[in-house]
């Protein structure tokens, strides 16, 4: 979608479809201060900082637009993975170790190891080229989005993927370890691998931006979204889940199914005699 006005007219048919309990979130990932522009919020600007799934948060319950680059960003592993700024990964490393996410160094640096291998080095140089991002509620969105990301329950995701894997391509792929679920898989890593992934999310989910406990989500490629609307509720045609889900309902059950059941059928009958 080119315009705008067109990714909000999707958000708020994607909301209103989907019955979410939050809006869809708008991400615009960005390679200059001059593109935050104006009517956009800024931590920073008033003295304060955010979490980048915080932003997403504002972005999603309260409808604002967010501005966060390294300065607005309290949390500052999410900054490094970003690339929004040049520091050795050595750093990284250490401040892991420090945090005592993992068994000991040696699991630490398996687990970064691991990331950097999964993210690539191409990759990880596209995101290089840019130093932070806009959050927006896509239904109002200020920005035509790079990622589009979907809160929900798992009823909701499966509608997405149903819709994202219609065309028999876009199947989301996805890892998990616990961190930076939101801000790295829901947004960065669709944007820069245009492979969609779903979100369970993790540590500074629960911790920071009050991530409801029954919640998943799903980040997918802004380009994608026309298809996403398109091929919505098309999956088995007739035979859809639908919204509410279409569940299917026990038939032939008699009274003996349980012994109190019956024994009330029974004395029901014989005082009938």
């Amino acid at each position: 979608m080119k315009s705008i006005e067109d990714c909000r007219q999707a958000g708020q048919e994607l909301f209103d479809r989907l019955h979410l309990a939050t809006y869809p979130v708008a991400i615009k990932y960005v390679k200059d201060e001059s593109e935050f522009g104006t009517g956009i919020m800024r931590p920073s600007a008033n003295g304060q900082k955010l979490s980048l799934c915080q932003a997403i948060t504002y972005a999603r319950r309260w409808g604002a637009t967010v501005g966060m680059a390294q300065e607005d960003n309290f949390c500052v592993p999410a900054t490094v993975w970003h690339r929004w700024v040049d520091i050795p990964w050595e750093e990284f490393i250490q401040s892991q170790i420090r945090q005592g996410w993992h068994r000991d160094e040696e699991a630490e640096r398996k687990r970064c190891d691991y990331e950097l291998e999964m993210m690539g080095e191409e990759n990880l140089a596209k995101a290089a080229e840019y130093i932070g991002f806009i959050s927006s509620a896509l239904p109002s969105t200020a920005v035509v989005p790079d990622t589009v990301l979907v809160y929900g329950n798992a009823e909701n995701v499966t509608h997405i993927i149903h819709a994202l894997a219609y065309g028999g391509e876009h199947f989301p792929t996805s890892t998990f370890e616990g961190f930076g679920e939101s801000c790295m898989k829901g947004g960065l890593v669709p944007f820069i691998t245009g492979i969609p992934q779903v979100v369970i999310p993790g540590m500074g989910d629960r911790a920071f931006s009050g991530t409801y406990d029954h919640e998943i989500a799903i980040g997918f490629p802004g380009t994608l979204l026309p298809a996403v609307m398109e091929d919505l509720f098309q999956a088995g045609g007739r035979l859809n889940m639908g919204l509410p889900v279409r569940t299917l309902l026990p038939t032939g059950i008699t009274e003996s199914i349980t012994p109190g059941f019956q024994y009330l059928r029974d004395r029901i009958e014989e005082s009938k005699g």
